[in-house]
């Protein structure tokens, strides 16, 4: 069965480090909520939110099994996206604990903006350290009592944190903490993040083949380090005239609801399980197709004479520009072919602007719904545009 049957005939989508498209099984299960059990999640005791409640807590739990992550070790919390996530996290840490927060130069906004502000608040020194060129972070750099805000894969090449796990291990044995942006990672590179121990990660569920949704993944230990200010219904098992008490200071079960304030999106927690499940069934024979695919438009994009790309290997996610050719111009041109494709800087303005002097791009990001096909497809008519 073709999980991805709804696409016009002639659609080709490649934005999917954006936003993946949903396979069939996916937007089934949020459907099921919706008609079947909608219910208010850990509220009410009638049999809808008992089946809610068990949805959500299997969605909790494939999640730290698909990371690889021990729940002894760690919990999850659902959010709106990376970007809420990681601002949640860092609005509520205390400062006086550390000496200042590093991030790097290939970072998305949500890492890049979320420390520079981090650091104003709290009068900390921020640091920007320059990627090596295959994504790794050089370890010779001072990570003293420091926050460490970084991406594990580039949603501008897909370059990966090759060094991640001996990055984490200097970070703590210097007193310091990381916080991971795992956006670009979690549908197609989550292996990178298997035995790690990272004290934070955050990612986008709708990167992942599911609804939009966000979901953090935290060390039970970090919070000690976080004092609660974003606060609400949910979160609290009684209260007073001028007092409370937080549910997860009284059940350690409800850990997680530290940073769950007000009604969670129940329908897309069921969405991210079913699509994590989807993602695990995807056999040997798709593996190879979908790398075969991104890589045979790699190659087509390197040979061609006018074609500057940023990747320096094969990636599912690949920028470029075409000399003489106005990228967003590019882009409709594409899109009246019925090619979607993203153009810009793709939330990493400082990098692609301020470091590399790139005009703006193209992206091509490709997901376990393109086909050969596809590909023919955009080389013929990149051939005819260029």
């Amino acid at each position: 069965m073709n999980d991805f049957d709804y696409l016009e005939k002639g659609d080709v989508y490649l934005d999917a480090a954006c936003q993946s498209l949903r396979p069939t099984p996916v937007i089934k299960s949020v459907c099921d909520y919706y008609q079947k059990f909608n219910s208010c999640g850990e509220r009410v005791k009638y049999p809808w939110g008992i089946e809610t409640d068990r949805r959500v807590e299997e969605t909790r739990d494939r999640i730290l099994k698909y990371l690889k992550f021990s729940k002894r070790n760690y919990f999850v919390s659902f959010t709106l996206n990376t970007t809420y996530g990681i601002n949640l996290l860092l609005s509520q840490l205390d400062a006086s604990e550390f000496d200042c927060v590093i991030t790097t130069d290939i970072e998305h906004n949500s890492p890049f903006l979320s420390t520079m502000t981090f650091a104003r608040n709290n009068g900390l020194t921020r640091k920007v350290l320059t990627r090596n060129e295959d994504g790794s972070v050089p370890l010779d750099e001072d990570f003293s009592k420091a926050v460490v805000v970084l991406n594990c894969a580039s949603n501008i090449d897909g370059r990966k944190l090759l060094n991640v796990n001996d990055l984490i291990k200097k970070v703590h044995r210097q007193g310091g903490i990381v916080i991971i942006d795992a956006a670009q990672a979690m549908a197609h590179s989550v292996d990178i993040l298997h035995k790690t121990e990272p004290d934070a990660v955050c990612f986008s569920a709708h990167k992942l083949y599911a609804p939009s949704l966000g979901a953090m993944v935290v060390r039970k230990d970090l919070l000690e380090n976080i004092t609660t200010s974003f606060i609400g219904g949910g979160m609290v098992d009684d209260v007073d005239k001028d007092s409370y008490l937080l549910s997860s200071e009284k059940n350690p079960d409800h850990i997680y609801t530290k940073f769950e304030s007000g009604l969670q999106a129940w329908g897309e927690i069921i969405g991210l399980g079913e699509a994590i499940s989807w993602i695990e069934k995807r056999t040997r024979k798709e593996h190879k197709e979908f790398e075969k695919n991104y890589t045979e438009l790699f190659e087509f994009l390197s040979s061609g004479e006018k074609v500057h790309l940023v990747n320096r290997e094969a990636n599912p996610t690949m920028s470029f520009f075409v000399e003489g050719i106005d990228s967003h111009l590019l882009g409709e041109a594409l899109g009246a072919e019925k090619i979607m494709a993203r153009t810009g800087y793709f939330c990493a303005h400082y990098y692609l602007d301020k470091v590399r002097h790139l005009p703006p791009l193209v992206r091509f990001s490709l997901g376990y719904h393109n086909k050969p096909d596809d590909i023919e497809k955009v080389k013929k008519v990149m051939e005819k545009i260029i």
